[in-house]
C-alpha cells in the first residue's frame, strides 16, 4: 500500500458529516469535475491566481496537476496537506493546511474551496474546523493563519465563527486590479475557547516525521 511508503496517504480527519484525506487518483478525477462545474460566480475571483478563468477542461487539469505537485514536493520542512473533502461519499472540494519549518515555528496556514453546488450548507466551517483540530490537537501548533479577499464574505464568516482575530490587511493584484486582502490569525487559546465541531483523527502517528516531528507532536 502507498501509505506504507508515504504515511500521510493513510491519514483521515473526520467530522460528523465529512471525511478529509489526501486524494487518490480517483479522488483527483472527481475533484477536477467539481472544479470544472464552477467554484464561484464569474464576476468574482477569490484567488490571487485566477486559475478558474480557464475553460472547464483546463480548470480540471490544473486541479489535478496542482495536487500531484504538492505531493511530489513534500518535505518535512515544507509540507502541505491538500485534503479532498468528501460529504456523503461525494468529493465536494479542497481544504488544505500546510507549513514551513513547522517544528520550529509551530504555525500553519490554511486555504480552501468548495464546488458551487455544495456551498451555503456549513461545510466550509466544518472542514476548516477539522484541520484546525489536526493542527492544534494532533500536531501541537501554536497558531494558524489564513486570508480572504475583500468581498469574499463566506470565507470571512468562517474565520469569524471559528474564533480567528484580524491580523492586518494587504493589497494584492487580482485580474490586474488591486484587491484588499484581509488576514486572520487564531491562537491555540482562542481555538480551545471556540472549538465546537467534534473531530476524530486516525493514522497520524506514522505521519509525524513527515511533519518534522517526533511522536505526540514533539519535535
Amino acid at each position: 500500500m502507498i501509505s506504507e511508503h508515504f504515511p500521510p496517504m493513510g491519514l483521515r480527519v473526520r467530522t460528523p458529516r465529512l471525511e478529509l484525506r489526501l486524494p487518490s487518483m480517483e479522488d483527483l478525477a472527481r475533484l477536477g469535475d467539481v472544479a470544472a462545474r464552477g467554484i464561484h460566480a464569474p464576476e468574482q475571483m477569490p484567488f490571487a491566481e485566477p486559475w478558474t478563468d480557464q475553460p472547464p477542461p483546463k480548470v480540471a487539469l490544473s486541479v489535478i496537476q496542482y495536487n500531484l505537485g504538492k505531493l511530489a514536493s513534500w518535505t518535512p520542512a515544507d509540507w502541505n496537506l491538500n485534503f479532498v473533502v468528501a460529504h456523503e461519499d461525494t468529493v465536494v472540494g479542497v481544504q488544505d493546511v500546510g507549513a514551513k519549518d513547522f517544528a520550529v515555528r509551530r504555525q500553519v496556514g490554511t486555504g480552501s474551496w468548495l464546488g458551487l453546488s455544495h456551498q451555503g450548507r456549513g461545510i466550509g466551517t466544518e472542514m476548516r474546523a477539522a484541520v484546525l483540530h489536526l493542527a492544534f490537537e494532533g500536531l501541537g501548533a501554536e497558531c494558524a493563519v489564513t486570508e480572504a479577499h475583500e468581498g469574499n464574505e463566506a470565507s470571512h464568516g468562517v474565520s469569524r465563527r471559528l474564533g480567528y482575530r484580524p491580523n492586518g490587511v494587504d493589497v494584492v493584484a487580482v485580474r490586474g486590479k488591486p484587491v484588499r486582502e484581509h488576514r486572520y490569525r487564531i491562537t491555540r487559546r482562542d481555538w480551545e475557547r471556540n472549538r465546537s465541531v467534534p473531530v476524530t483523527v486516525s493514522g497520524l502517528e506514522p505521519c509525524l516525521p513527515f511533519f518534522g516531528l517526533g511522536t505526540s507532536g514533539e519535535a
